[in-house]
């Protein structure tokens, strides 16, 4: 990895107590920082950029920037690599064991638009489904039920959110909320 890179686990299930889920991260990147290439095989990793800008070094190098989400389906396997842009980028990563082993490598990006605030991302997976709300300053949006993680100027938590009442969310945040199929996995360790 290089210089300039914080990365904090969130969650980290790896005993799948909940489903596909393997981890979710909070990393920072400093302008121009990366995680180095490296290879990811038979895994799905979701990229939700909180702030700044992320260009992804595999699959046409697309630039993510604040609201848009990364879907890379790692397949047989890649090497790739992800670089911050000038403006730095703060990000959550969460990966997600894949449904179909052996599959071709993809990726595509969903584009944040000021009109969808929020609402579901298709992850194009049955186990895990991903709702995102960019809350703006003094707004208060429901949320569904799941695992949340929830960023906000100052700081990232996932679980339940203190004090805001339970399926509430009061701005500024980005809330990102995981429903995953909790169904012990085959490839679980006991």
């Amino acid at each position: 990895m290089d210089e300039g890179l914080i990365s904090r686990h969130l969650v980290e299930p790896y005993d799948g107590s909940a489903g596909p889920l393997l981890r979710i991260a909070e990393d920072r990147l400093l302008p121009g920082a990366g995680y180095g290439a490296h290879r990811h095989a038979d895994v799905d990793v979701v990229v939700v950029v909180l702030s700044g800008s992320l260009v992804h070094g595999w699959g046409g190098r697309p630039t993510l920037r604040a609201g848009d989400v990364g879907v890379l389906r790692a397949g047989t396997g890649l090497v790739h690599d992800e670089v911050a842009g000038a403006d730095g980028a703060h990000l959550l990563q969460t990966y997600l064991r894949t449904t179909t082993p052996g599959q071709e490598p993809g990726h595509r990006v969903v584009r944040w638009t000021a009109g969808a605030r929020r609402g579901w991302v298709d992850l194009g997976r049955a186990d895990a489904r991903l709702w995102i709300a960019r809350v703006p300053d003094d707004e208060t949006v429901p949320v569904p039920p799941g695992l949340r993680v929830v960023a906000t100027r100052d700081r990232v938590w996932a679980g339940p959110v203190p004090s805001t009442g339970e399926g509430r969310v009061t701005g500024p945040a980005t809330v990102c909320v995981w429903q995953l199929d909790r169904a012990r996995p085959l490839w679980a360790v006991e």
